[in-house]
């Protein structure tokens, strides 16, 4: 009885008739990215320092357990998948023992890994962490399992249909003003800004090849008003050179994802100005229901920054009144109103199309 209903999910997927529900917009989303969408590949990882699979983390999440996210509860790769209709996708890591890897792809599968960047190496001082590059190579496994269990054109579609969530490149500019790099060495802002848009050219055309046609990029948030960022500063404030930078990087994507529009006619896709929204947090605090936009709400120290959010630091009654949860991360209610935007916002804010009109295409 089982083999005939499992066999019963397969053709439907085939023939996509049955392949997702009247709730489900697409068949599957699968996310790429850094610790802003990490659902618990770095659970896996050894040697990663970038994990958080510990208290406080979690303490507003179902069941008030870590699970990896660096959040008070659930993060944009959740809240994207439930106004999909979709489950979250599972963390690629902790389905490599799968007994029928194929089955646990179908909804999709979350590669994200907190520490990540566009660069290979970009993690160091994480020491271990699954970079854009290797997310890729793992994505290509899940697309040739999946093609081999529904065909090449089944396949095809289903892929097709699919939405592909990006949320990288935070890490890669953090890690070059980051006090021990020596990457300022080796390039100028400019040129290295440069060598990040043109790496993740080639790395969505990998990704294009094989099968995406649906991507939502997510640019990079004033992350230099991250409370790890303005404790750097005597007087709080956040740190304009690195906002600058990050600026820059999400004008050298915005004109990426128009050259490939241009090259790759039936590519689509949604960019959103994470950069602008989180400033508005800062700026008009009241109008998003925030009353703290510098300090975290677990740590210790100034702002909350001088310790990250350990089972020895304290965390705030209130959590939903904070933008920030930890030293870099958004708490859950900031994340919720991020992929409001992301979901159902109009230009110039989600460009030219939002998640919603994405899907439906």
């Amino acid at each position: 009885m089982a083999a005939k209903y499992i066999s019963l999910a397969v053709a439907c997927f085939l023939l996509l008739r049955c392949a997702y529900t009247d709730a489900q917009m697409v068949p599957a989303v699968f996310v790429f990215g850094d610790s802003l969408v990490d659902v618990g590949n770095n659970n896996h990882l050894k040697l990663s320092l970038a994990k958080a699979d510990f208290p406080h983390n979690g303490v507003d999440f179902p069941g008030k357990k870590p699970t990896g996210r660096f959040s008070n509860g659930k993060n944009a790769a959740d809240f994207l998948a439930e106004k999909l209709g979709l489950p979250t996708s599972p963390p690629y890591l902790s389905l490599t023992s799968a007994t029928n890897k194929s089955n646990a792809f179908l909804g999709g599968v979350n590669f994200a890994s907190g520490g990540a960047g566009i660069l290979d190496g970009s993690d160091n001082i994480f020491k271990q962490s699954i970079p854009l590059n290797k997310q890729i190579e793992y994505y290509s496994t899940v697309y040739g399992d999946m093609v081999q269990q529904l065909g090449a054109v089944g396949a095809q579609k289903y892929f097709s249909k699919s939405i592909y969530g990006i949320v990288i490149g935070s890490n890669d500019i953090l890690g070059y003003f980051h006090s021990g790099s020596d990457l300022r060495d080796k390039y100028t802002p400019q040129q290295y800004v440069d060598l990040m848009v043109l790496t993740l050219r080639g790395q969505l055309k990998r990704i294009y090849n094989l099968g995406a046609r649906k991507l939502v990029m997510v640019g990079a948030g004033a992350i230099g008003c991250c409370p790890s960022q303005r404790n750097q500063n005597k007087t709080g404030e956040c740190n304009q050179e690195t906002n600058y930078w990050s600026l820059k990087y999400n004008e050298g994507v915005r004109s990426l994802l128009l050259e490939l529009k241009s090259d790759l006619p039936d590519i689509n896709y949604s960019f959103f100005d994470t950069y602008t929204v989180l400033l508005n947090f800062i700026q008009k605090p009241s109008v998003y229901g925030f009353t703290e936009v510098k300090a975290a709400c677990c740590g210790l120290g100034n702002l909350n920054a001088k310790v990250a959010c350990v089972p020895i630091s304290h965390y705030c009654p209130n959590r939903s009144d904070h933008v920030f949860w930890d030293l870099y991360h958004p708490t859950e209610a900031a994340a919720r109103i991020f992929t409001y935007y992301i979901f159902d916002g109009s230009q110039p804010i989600v460009y030219p199309i939002n998640v919603r009109q994405l899907a439906l295409m």
